[in-house]
């Protein structure tokens, strides 16, 4: 993907740091990543382009409107990520014109004034970094609860290792020396400077560590407490302090390296972070976002202050549980799924994956069920299809093509149970046509035993020796269980040995690994999906009863069934990549993004 991320902001933020850390995961993983800001502090490896997106008059969110449409033409951009109100704005805008979606993350409480609530710019998708900022735009924006999510700051886990025993302690209050965090850190200054902290705590260092300038008002505050200003290696400074007051990433980053936390933000106060309070620190960013706001106890942050400087680390609970919320693999996992989630409902298009069973001589060869198309059907089909202009693809292919934006007309074809007719009419015509397609087969019968119960004509199945010949020209092969069961009817047991059985019989048969299945009947739950997983397979795949994009859930892969009654027209609108959308209701769950 082509990922432009936006960012107004005149000095370092916590919202900058966090796009230019998702920026170069990002671009790790083979995507293209642009970043649009006034300012960009920390190095990155995307590719920067300056731009005064803080500026809020009416002109300049006209310009910078447009200088990002053009952008996002230019480079060919396939999702926009805004990281701020004022760039949400104008990429709201950009966006809409160049008709790409809009991922917003909100980064801190939003302004609720008239024009806001009218147009606020939350794009197509909105991730807030806790709770209680999804609690706002939901109540006060009316945001749907189907397009907003929670994923917090992610980081990459630090080593943490054992600090050197020292005669001095040092606490360290990380902050910005601007806006709201500038009032607050004044007050905090003045209270404990007017109060005894120093006189009970003698020979504590106290450092403040912000700040691209430090205010004039703070300098009555220097004999007591140390400012550094702005620090690069900021990372380097928690890992040497006994104790961190912070918000936000800060405190995140605090608690990764075990460190006692005193969480204070721009909302409330918490105070020292403890498996107790551990929950609503999470929700409320480590007090950077609260219900309601500016709920400072002064006294509580110097109490827990010589609580926490006789504490060597912090709480391993409270360490294990925001190691596994924030870990940055499973943070830009998500949002990769997200942004191609987002995608597949922005256009309402997704890669088809088709599915025959039986390939008839003629009508007169049918039978009773519908579970077959005509050789001469199927040659219309593939005729078709390679007139219009497409490619088979494996499902694997078709993953990547997701991910890289590819562009073109692109179809999976795959064969449920093994018929042999797959190989004596559906075989040549594939190979005539230059396509490729995936059998299912079911790997414990000779003959289709399920059919023949079913009052249809008793076939062969597809012998070694064929499946090989198929293999070799480019035909993928999987399994369909032992005896084409209905496995959402059978015992844990019995479904186990369904799925290990085959998978064990065809790789001895064919000698290599068969890492696909699909459902017979397309039917099956949570429970047999862990069971596929757990037997081996990497994928497993259902029918029309499963998530819009092939992304989301890999071992319930949905599929689009062609039968007798499917025309070339049919056809048509079946691989046309909306057909799923077309038969959708609005309201229908499945356009929820799963999580």
């Amino acid at each position: 993907m082509n990922i432009l991320m936006t960012l107004s902001q005149l000095e370092v933020t916590g919202a900058e740091v966090y796009s230019v850390t998702l920026a170069d995961k990002f671009i790790e993983r083979g995507h293209k990543v642009f970043i649009i800001s006034d300012t960009l502090t920390k190095k990155t490896k995307a590719e920067y382009t300056h731009a005064p997106l803080s500026k809020r008059t009416l002109i300049y969110r006209i310009k910078n409107s447009i200088f990002i449409y053009r952008f996002i033409k230019r480079n060919n951009i396939h999702i926009v990520n805004a990281h701020s109100r004022a760039s949400a704005w104008v990429s709201s805008v950009a966006s809409k014109f160049a008709n790409v979606p809009l991922v917003v993350f909100i980064h801190g409480r939003q302004a609720t004034f008239l024009s806001r609530r009218i147009f606020h710019g939350f794009g197509n998708y909105t991730i807030t970094i806790c709770e209680k900022l999804e609690q706002q735009l939901l109540k006060v924006f009316k945001l749907s609860p189907d397009k907003i999510e929670v994923i917090r700051n992610g980081f990459d886990l630090p080593v943490v290792e054992e600090k050197k025993a020292s005669m001095q302690k040092t606490v360290a209050f990380v902050t910005r020396l601007s806006g709201p965090k500038k009032d607050l850190a004044y007050k905090l200054l003045e209270y404990l400077s007017a109060s005894d902290f120093f006189d009970q705590v003698d020979g504590v260092k106290f450092k403040i560590i912000g700040g691209q300038t430090i205010p004039p008002e703070f300098e009555k505050f220097k004999n007591d407490f140390e400012f550094t200003g702005y620090i690069e290696n900021l990372p380097h400074e928690i890992k040497n302090a006994d104790v961190v007051i912070g918000s936000g990433r800060i405190a995140i980053e605090t608690i990764l390296y075990k460190k006692p936390l005193i969480a204070m933000g721009e909302a409330c106060t918490i105070g020292l972070v403890t498996k107790d309070n551990l929950r609503f620190a999470l929700e409320t960013n480590f007090g950077d976002m609260n219900v309601t706001e500016k709920e400072f106890d002064f006294e509580k942050i110097m109490s827990d202050l010589k609580t926490a400087l006789h504490l060597k680390e912090c709480d391993d609970s409270v360490y294990e549980k925001v190691k596994s919320d924030c870990d940055i693999v499973k943070v830009v996992d998500r949002l990769e799924f997200v942004f191609q989630s987002v995608r597949v409902r922005f256009y309402r298009n997704e890669i088809p994956i088709i599915y025959y069973h039986r390939i008839a001589k003629d009508i007169n060869d049918a039978g009773k069920h519908g579970i077959f198309v005509t050789e001469e059907q199927f040659e219309y089909h593939l005729r078709f299809l390679k007139n219009k202009g497409y490619k088979t693809v494996t499902f694997e292919e078709a993953l990547q093509i997701k991910k890289d934006c590819v562009s073109g007309k692109f179809v999976i074809i795959t064969f449920d149970d093994g018929y042999e007719d797959n190989y004596t009419l559906a075989f040549p015509l594939l190979k005539k046509y230059g396509f490729k397609a995936i059998v299912f087969l079911v790997a414990g019968l000779e003959y289709n035993l399920w059919d023949e119960q079913s009052d249809e004509p008793k076939l062969k199945m597809l012998s070694r020796q064929q499946i090989l010949e198929m293999i070799e020209y480019g035909i993928e092969f999987g399994s369909h269980t032992l005896s084409h069961a209905d496995l959402s009817k059978l015992s844990d047991e019995k479904v186990k040995a369904e799925l290990a059985d085959s998978k064990k019989i065809l790789e001895e048969k064919l000698g290599r690994e068969i890492f696909s299945f699909a459902f017979p009947y397309g039917n099956c739950n949570e429970s047999v999906k862990k069971i596929a997983k757990e037997s081996g397979y990497k994928f497993a795949f259902a029918t029309d009863r499963a998530p819009l994009g092939l992304h989301e859930d890999i071992f319930q892969i949905r599929r689009i069934g062609i039968f007798p009654n499917t025309t070339t027209a049919g056809l048509g609108r079946k691989v046309k990549g909306n057909y799923i959308f077309k038969r959708i209701k609005k309201d229908s769950p499945d356009l929820r993004i799963p999580l």
